[in-house]
């Protein structure tokens, strides 16, 4: 078979690479104006050290990437930042974008409240996995917390680092590891932390074997410091207490990393569960956990705690219909109605969607049929909805924000 020439590859097959897709992107954009969209940053540094972000646009759809852009010059202040944002929405169209996510960096706050200003009809909001992290990272700098994790750092930088002793490790756990990436590095460290604690008879039984007593790192002072970290009761009392904060909080994150279905329905309970459940590994000693809990408030209220969330979580058929006091709520109908006044200027667009809210309310309809019953707490709240909502605001619920 005679292989295409370089010039038959970079011009007349480049040119109909290119043909094609722009038109698989026309069925995205066909849908952007029908359903609404959100554009997506996501920052990160080459080994150049620049500063790089993808932008990409999400629907119902899917996710495309549009173009990563050398934002090295525009990172630095809110402004800068803020004209880059809006000519982005600008080139994808004011009337298709709901909102635009970035993470939460100061500048990024900045600009999405001047982004808001100039577009009202649009919003800013933060990644969820970002503040999630932030919650995390912010635990982690209590002292117990972080003495904690820098000796499981220690303990387990040991271990790795000499191959004799990571042989004799997986003996005794037969052999499992006890290290685990996870999404982030505070993740990973729960995961850590979480396997070091399932390993912790069999890690005191190494250090208190011949195998261990007689070898050469026994002599070490690194040798001496890690038994000393194994056999200390305290440390072991302080990684469960890590568990108990970090595990529930790790699962959220999951949810609004993962791919599995949109998470933009599921956070606001999500969040409430994880508080709960803490409270609940603590049997309700609310001494235990308030300072937790004032770090979880404090980035929840001012960064993920929006009406887009609340809204979210009304219009999830599988909270909605579970929760009878939820009509009652003030804090989910206010998000509610915040979110439909901003996302949908027509009084007209508003009246009809309240019409048809009250559909959904009742479960009339298609809402009320067996299958739709069967499956509210089984499919995303968007393949349950689509058919009744057709202006944007169900977007809110469909897309993977």
């Amino acid at each position: 078979m005679k292989p295409p020439s370089m010039y038959e590859l970079r011009v007349p097959f480049l040119q109909k690479e290119v043909q094609e897709t722009k038109n698989s992107l026309k069925g995205h954009m066909q849908e952007w104006a029908k359903t609404g969209c959100t554009i997506m940053c996501d920052g990160w540094k080459d080994r150049r050290e620049r500063t790089l972000i993808n932008f990409l646009v999400n629907s119902p759809m899917g996710t495309v990437f549009i173009e990563s852009i050398d934002a090295s010059n525009y990172t630095k202040t809110g402004e800068e930042m803020f004209k880059l944002l809006d000519s982005m929405v600008e080139r994808i169209g004011e009337v298709n974008v709901i909102q635009i996510v970035t993470d939460s960096a100061s500048n990024n706050v900045l600009a999405g409240k001047l982004l808001e200003a100039k577009r009202p009809h649009l919003y800013w909001s933060p990644c969820a996995a970002h503040c999630i992290d932030l919650i995390l990272e912010d635990i982690g700098k209590m002292p117990e917390v972080h003495r904690t994790l820098k000796r499981a750092t220690t303990l387990n930088s040991y271990i790795y680092t000499r191959t004799g002793v990571v042989n004799m490790m997986r003996r005794f756990t037969g052999q499992r590891e006890l290290l685990r990436p996870g999404i982030t590095r505070f993740a990973t460290a729960f995961f850590t932390l979480q396997r070091l604690h399932k390993q912790k008879s069999n890690l005191r039984k190494m250090f208190t074997s011949d195998d261990w007593t007689k070898s050469k790192w026994a002599k070490e002072q690194a040798g001496k410091g890690a038994a000393t970290i194994v056999m200390m009761p305290t440390f072991w009392t302080s990684v469960i207490f890590i568990l108990k904060i970090f595990g529930p909080l790790v699962r959220v994150l999951r949810l609004v990393d993962g791919e599995k279905r949109p998470a933009m329905g599921y956070i606001y309970e999500a969040m409430d569960r994880a508080k709960e459940a803490i409270a609940r590994s603590f049997k309700e000693r609310e001494e235990k956990y308030s300072d937790m809990f004032n770090i979880i408030d404090k980035r929840w209220e001012c960064q993920l705690h929006r009406p887009l969330h609340a809204a979210g979580h009304f219009l999830n058929p599988e909270f909605f219909y579970s929760n009878s006091e939820i009509l009652r709520d003030e804090e989910i109908m206010t998000g509610l109605y915040k979110a439909l006044q901003k996302l949908i200027p027509s009084a007209q667009e508003q009246d009809k969607i309240c019409d048809q809210l009250s559909v959904y309310r009742e479960a009339h309809g298609l809402f009320g049929t067996n299958m739709a019953i069967r499956q509210r707490n089984t499919k995303s709240p968007g393949i349950l909805i689509f058919f009744f909502l057709s202006s944007k605001i169900y977007t809110v619920y469909i897309l993977n924000f």
